[in-house]
């Protein structure tokens, strides 16, 4: 999906022009992966665009940080108000946000140490990643050959740029195939994840989702699909999945910040079908809580102009 520049692109505490936030081909983290980043969404409120959930995802990127020894010289509060001024000078209703700390230029070599840690924000539209139809009919997924990598050689904890080449390659996999998605199995055969999403899966009206130590990233939309269920009244347990459980399940869906909540009809050409009640219901109330019209659950977004 192509970008769309925006106004501004928030870099080392200044808000710049989208064309001026450039950095040098010898850029530490091109070479080596060493980038934390996120993925984070505002949405259009009746009181304009709201971030959801903004401070976990910052709180997120600094956790990622720290695993791969990145110093940030930015707190939490001052990264999401940043990321509120990026949105802000926009003018968008709606944005995709992309922050991303990196090594920058100045050294090269294995050691990362003694690079200088850049941060930069920026944001641009972005409608459904896995397309509208696939929202609304669900997405076709296969099992990847390749496999999530072990928490030992790259920590599936650190949403870290190099550990994604991992999903790409799923991903390629998949799309040459003529899926939509590839689900990746860890080691020990257990599902794990998308390439960037979390998994959900319904059997006997019970959610079952990968726990974090089968290599699942602890996603900030997997906790509030978690919470959502919940409330609806829903058994959710964090238990491994095996990729036979994918075929037999009564339903199944994966969640993201950019995927959000999208059905999956059939893995492996195992038809599960069209998404089912508890899909349907965790799907509209998740949209309802981006927006801001779930009054629990208001402290989720951030209105950037108050």
């Amino acid at each position: 999906m192509p970008l769309q520049p925006t106004e501004k692109i928030w870099m080392n505490g200044e808000l710049i022009d989208w064309h001026d936030a450039k950095i040098h081909v010898l850029t530490h983290s091109l070479h080596y992966g060493g980038a934390a980043f996120e993925g984070i969404r505002a949405y259009e409120t009746d009181r304009g665009p709201a971030i959801f959930r903004l401070h976990e995802h910052m709180q997120r990127l600094l956790r990622t940080a720290k695993i791969i020894a990145m110093d940030v010289p930015y707190t939490v509060d001052e990264l999401c108000a940043a990321a509120c001024n990026v949105v802000r000078a926009s003018g968008l209703p709606s944005a995709y946000i992309r922050p991303i700390v990196y090594l920058g230029y100045g050294e090269m070599g294995l050691n990362p140490l003694p690079c200088k840690v850049e941060v930069a924000i920026a944001c641009w539209p972005w409608g459904s990643y896995l397309g509208d139809e696939g929202v609304k009919h669900g997405i076709r997924a296969c099992i990847s050959s390749w496999k999530r990598h072990d928490p030992n050689i790259i920590p599936p904890a650190a949403k870290v740029a190099g550990g994604y080449i991992n999903s790409s390659m799923a991903k390629i996999e998949a799309m040459r195939a003529g899926y939509d998605e590839a689900i990746l199995l860890n080691g020990q055969g257990y599902v794990a994840e998308g390439t960037g999403e979390n998994i959900f899966v319904v059997r006997n009206r019970i959610l079952y989702t990968p726990p974090t130590s089968a290599g699942a990233l602890e996603g900030v939309t997997r906790d509030a699909v978690i919470k959502i269920a919940r409330e609806l009244g829903h058994d959710v347990r964090e238990e491994n999945i095996l990729r036979s459980d994918l075929y037999t399940a009564d339903e199944m869906f994966v969640v993201g910040t950019a995927a959000e909540v999208v059905p999956v009809r059939s893995v492996d050409d195992r038809e599960i079908g069209e998404p089912g009640p508890i899909t349907q219901s965790i799907q509209v109330t998740y949209h309802d809580a981006v927006r801001g019209k779930l009054e629990r659950h208001a402290h989720w977004v951030t209105h950037i102009n108050g």
